[in-house]
Order: structure tokens, then C-alpha cells, then sequence
């Protein structure tokens, strides 16, 4: 291998560590997120029998981003999720 590619691929690298930076930083976000997103769905179900459609839906869509970034994060894909794709569809 020649120095050139061993510098590429080292950027590389130090490019991806930054993007993971960034994602794991989002994971605690998308973390701290799900908490009240569950309380809430808790509270619903508890009080009207039933749980929130939107609520579900958007705890689908979250938990989506969430597998999502930790593929990346652990090297299962090489695809970022949100921005750089949609945001996952809560739908099923």
C-alpha cells in the first residue's frame, strides 16, 4: 500500500470519528427524547385505555433513527442516518 493510500484511508477514518461524534452526541438526544415520549404514552393508555396513535407513531419513527445511528455507529453500515437521509416514517 502506498503512503497516499494510507494517509486517504486515515482521513477517512479521522472523517467517520467525527461524523460518529456527532451521531452518538444525537443518540443521547434521540435518548433523552424517548423518556418523555414513553411517560406520555404511559400517562395515555393509563387514563383513556388506549394508547396515542402519534405518539406511537412517533416513538416507531425515533426508534428507527435510533437502530439506525447505532448501525453506524457500529460499523454495520457506512449510511448516516438523519439529516443525511429522511426521517424515519413511523408508520408500519
Amino acid at each position: 500500500m502506498s503512503d497516499n493510500q494510507q494517509q486517504e484511508k486515515v482521513v477517512n477514518q479521522l472523517i467517520r470519528l467525527a461524523f460518529m461524534v456527532i451521531f452518538a452526541a444525537l443518540l443521547q438526544l434521540a435518548i433523552m427524547v424517548l423518556w418523555p415520549v414513553v411517560v406520555l404514552q404511559f400517562g395515555f393508555a393509563l387514563i383513556t385505555g388506549s394508547d396515542n396513535e402519534a405518539l406511537r407513531e412517533f416513538g416507531k419513527s425515533l426508534s428507527t433513527f435510533v437502530r439506525q445511528t447505532l448501525d453506524f455507529l457500529t460499523y454495520n453500515t457506512e449510511d448516516k442516518p438523519f439529516p443525511f437521509q429522511d426521517w424515519p416514517t413511523g408508520k408500519q
